[in-house]
């Protein structure tokens, strides 16, 4: 078992920046991947970051340049710098983690990005 528990959303401004942070704990050594999905309203969850213990990273084509993903000096945690935030960008993110073929899910951070 994986707990994940996000912090760092909020209210900004558009052009604005946040840093979004995951805490993993429970079975940590099992996990394979963690990355960032977000929902915004009346849409489906999307991915926006992931990244592997292989030191591969993936962004949604939406968020190429503007958002940065990365991981703890220790497995346990991820981070997502997130800059010139558009109202778009607004939404529920969450966290994920796979290990052993499960996907792995928190409970998520909201940010709002005001135009």
């Amino acid at each position: 078992q994986v707990r994940l528990v996000e912090s760092g959303g909020g209210l900004v401004q558009a052009g604005g920046s946040l840093r979004l942070s995951c805490a993993a704990s429970g079975s940590i050594f099992s996990i394979n991947a963690m990355g960032w999905y977000r929902q915004g309203p009346g849409k489906q969850r999307e991915l926006v970051a992931t990244f592997s213990s292989g030191g591969r990273t993936n962004y949604a084509d939406s968020v190429k340049g503007r958002f940065t993903i990365s991981g703890g000096s220790v497995r346990n945690t991820a981070f997502l710098q997130m800059n010139s935030l558009e109202p778009e960008d607004t939404g529920v993110y969450y966290c994920n983690a796979a290990s052993r073929g499960i996907n792995y899910w928190g409970k998520g951070t909201r940010v709002t990005v005001s135009s």
